[in-house]
């Protein structure tokens, strides 16, 4: 990863952001991506080949393995991180969009000529609908993510044993998931980082229309 352009990224975010959103990029970035990046990565690399049923009958655990896990918690946080920070990029060409707007503009009527954008980065107008469009849709999208990891996962908490009887199971296996606890208690504290995101994500919302 290239941190210098993540940097640039980063500052140009904060640059257009009000406080509200700064706190909102800080706690993705330090309590969701760098978690994401440093630990949860490494809990969830066990999960496939350390699931263990009692029975050697070819394909069983690998069908019990699937009807638990049908899609893995890390793939699942890293689409809604992409998901989830994408709208911001979308601020942030807005505002590119209009600084080369007004220097075609300048260099068409001079720099005598009036200004079609005196502060580019002010939320007015079309960029105005696109922060608050983007604010919805990230609290959308850690939404349905929510409610994604809670039908798969009841009470976003991993048992340490799962009774399976699928085919081609000769019959009820026991399975065993590993380091059941140590992930639990990662899944609950993305999950409460996500809530406070979706908070923040509101509360901006109402800020940016109470404001105008």
């Amino acid at each position: 990863m290239n941190w210098g352009m993540f940097e640039g990224l980063l500052n140009g975010v904060n640059k257009y952001s009000t406080a509200f959103g700064r706190i909102w990029l800080s706690l993705v970035f330090i309590f969701r991506l760098l978690v994401y990046v440093v630990a949860a990565e490494r809990v969830w690399s066990d999960d496939d080949k350390d699931f263990d049923c009692n029975t050697r009958q070819p394909g069983c655990t690998n069908v019990c393995y699937d009807h638990f896990f049908p899609v893995s918690h890390i793939r699942l946080w890293a689409l809604q991180l992409i998901l989830v920070t994408c709208p911001s990029l979308l601020v942030i060409m807005h505002v590119a969009y209009r600084e080369a707007k007004e220097q075609r503009h300048r260099a068409a009527g001079g720099d005598n000529c009036r200004c079609m954008y005196p502060n580019p980065g002010k939320k007015r107008g079309g960029l105005w609908w696109t922060y608050l469009l983007s604010l919805i849709f990230k609290a959308g999208v850690d939404m349905v993510f929510l409610y994604i990891f809670y039908r798969f996962y009841r009470n976003y908490t991993l048992p340490r044993l799962v009774k399976c009887e699928l085919p081609p199971c000769p019959n009820v296996v026991d399975c065993f998931i590993a380091r059941p606890t140590e992930k639990t208690i990662f899944t609950l504290f993305m999950v409460v980082t996500t809530c406070v995101c979706v908070m923040l994500s509101l509360v901006e919302a109402a800020y940016l229309i109470g404001k105008r």
